[in-house]
């Protein structure tokens, strides 16, 4: 972090999700809770709730640019997240984009489909993810569903089979979330070899938004200055928990997750 900031800054480079419970939304909330300022580039809004995706629309590409030169230029940025980039054109623009950061941390989260099932990015936008996204990703951090359909392997692959998979494709590392598996352990794959990260476990909590939470929080983490090992820790906690106090029953369809707690109060406390 640059000495004459009070705070870390970290940059979300996301899809907007009107329903409150995932994309920027989800993004800010975890910076916050994590102790760094959020700012963010909008690469697509949606119409979206608990249930669907019901329209989405694309930003158009100049405008994202912007967004990250104007956070840039004036406040800095010790960290980037990376969510949801809709098509083609918004890929170009990120990868432009994310050329004016400078050498700091970025968190690549391959948003492909909705907590609803819904698509979030185009099929012929996959292979642009690929090639142009993962190399200059720090970390990757996909579900094991992510994983398997970027790496071409089958169901029977395993967390860290995945792992080494993606991380072939150039990240530096590689997290894949254990939210589908039955252990609920992510698996960290870096050049050091294979770290699985375990802790609590909530199945009964509410899940909408638990990727872009864990993927904000790592973010965060690294842009305090923490070890990638350790943030992977913290950033799985922060997630957990934020799923075990999920606002079950809000909205007919998945419920949004909640970092701070507040459906018990924890958050005036």
């Amino acid at each position: 972090m640059s000495d004459d900031r009070p705070v870390p800054v970290a940059l979300a480079i996301a899809g907007s999700d009107s329903g409150g419970g995932a994309g920027i939304q989800a993004d800010l909330k975890a910076f916050a809770r994590c102790g760094v300022h959020g700012t963010t580039a909008i690469t697509a809004l949606t119409a979206q709730n608990t249930v669907g995706v019901e329209a989405v629309a694309p930003v158009d590409p100049e405008m994202i640019v912007a967004q990250v030169r104007a956070v840039v230029d004036d406040l800095g940025v010790d960290a980037v997240k990376v969510g949801m980039l809709a098509d083609e054109a918004t890929i170009d623009a990120v990868v432009e984009a994310l050329t004016l950061v400078g050498d700091v941390p970025v968190v690549v989260d391959p948003v492909m489909v909705a907590e609803s099932g819904d698509a979030l990015l185009e099929p012929d936008a996959r292979a642009a993810l690929i090639e142009r996204i993962l190399p200059i990703a720090t970390v990757a951090t996909p579900n094991v569903l992510e994983a398997r359909a970027l790496s071409g392997l089958g169901d029977g692959a395993g967390s860290e089979e995945l792992g080494v998979a993606i991380r072939a494709l150039g990240p530096r590392a590689v997290v894949v979330t254990g939210g589908h598996t039955d252990s609920g352990a992510d698996v960290l794959v870096d050049e050091a070899g294979v770290i699985t990260i375990e802790g609590p476990r909530y199945p009964s909590g509410a899940s909408h938004g638990s990727g872009c939470t864990h993927s904000s929080a790592l973010a965060a983490f690294l842009a305090r200055g923490i070890e990638l090992p350790e943030a992977a820790r913290w950033a799985r906690e922060v997630a957990a928990t934020a799923v075990g106090n999920g606002l079950r029953g809000l909205g007919a369809g998945a419920g949004p997750v909640d970092v701070f707690g507040i459906e018990s109060g924890a958050a005036l406390t």
